[in-house]
C-alpha cells in the first residue's frame, strides 16, 4: 500500500513539472522572455506571505499558499488562456475541469480530494483566502505589464475597460491592492501602455 501511494505521489510530482512549458503571455520584468506558469505561480507565492497584511480579512496564508501553488496545475492539459481572449473562454472551464479530473486524479484519494477541494475553492472565490489569492493572481500580471512598458497590452491592443473588467475580482480584494491597481491603470494610460 505505501509503494503504491509513493508511485502516486511521484507520478503528480513528475507530471507537474509540465507547468514549467506553459508559456503565459506575461514577460519577465527583465524583458527577455515571456514567463511560464511555474514562475507565475512561485510569484504568487512569494507574495501571499509578504502581502497578507493587506488583507481584508484575517487569512490562513498557508492555505493561500497551497492555493496559488496549485490554481494553474490545470493548464498543463488545458493550457493558458489568455485572459482578454473571449474566443478562449467559451470552453475554458470545461477544459480546466476535465484537466483537474486527471491530474488530481494521479494522487492518492486523499490528496486528490485536498487538492480539488483547494482548486475549487480558488476557481469559486468565496472564502476570504480564495479571494485573496484571486486578488494577487490578477495583481501580478498587471505589474509586469506596467513594468515591462505595457509590452504584452501594446502587442494584444488592450484597452484601459478590459483591464478594469479583469481586474474586478480585486473588488472583493485587499483594499490597498484596488486603489494601487486604479493607479496603476489610469498612469497606464497616461504613459500610452494602454488605449484609453
Amino acid at each position: 500500500m505505501e509503494q503504491n501511494r509513493l508511485d502516486r505521489q511521484l507520478a503528480f510530482i513528475l507530471e507537474i513539472d509540465g507547468l514549467k512549458d506553459v508559456v503565459r503571455q506575461s514577460y519577465l520584468l527583465s524583458g527577455k522572455r515571456r514567463e511560464n506558469t511555474a514562475e507565475h505561480s512561485w510569484h504568487l507565492a512569494v507574495m501571499a506571505p509578504v502581502l497578507a497584511e493587506y488583507a481584508d480579512a484575517p487569512v490562513d496564508v498557508g492555505r493561500v499558499i497551497r492555493m496559488v501553488l496549485i490554481h494553474d496545475i490545470v493548464e498543463i492539459d488545458a493550457g493558458d488562456t489568455y485572459c482578454y481572449d473571449a474566443d478562449g473562454h467559451f470552453d475554458k472551464a470545461e477544459r480546466e475541469n476535465r484537466a483537474a479530473d486527471r491530474i488530481f486524479g494521479l494522487l492518492p484519494q486523499d490528496q486528490e480530494i485536498e487538492m480539488r477541494a483547494l482548486w475549487e475553492e480558488f476557481e469559486t472565490g468565496n472564502s476570504p483566502e480564495a479571494k485573496f489569492a484571486r486578488s494577487l493572481d490578477r495583481f501580478m500580471p498587471l505589474l509586469h505589464n506596467f513594468h515591462t512598458g505595457g509590452r504584452s497590452w501594446r502587442e494584444h491592443s488592450i484597452t484601459r475597460r478590459q483591464v478594469r473588467e479583469r481586474m474586478r475580482p480585486l473588488q472583493e480584494g485587499p483594499e490597498a491592492l484596488r486603489k494601487l491597481t486604479e493607479s496603476i491603470i489610469d498612469q497606464a494610460v497616461e504613459r500610452g501602455y494602454l488605449i484609453p
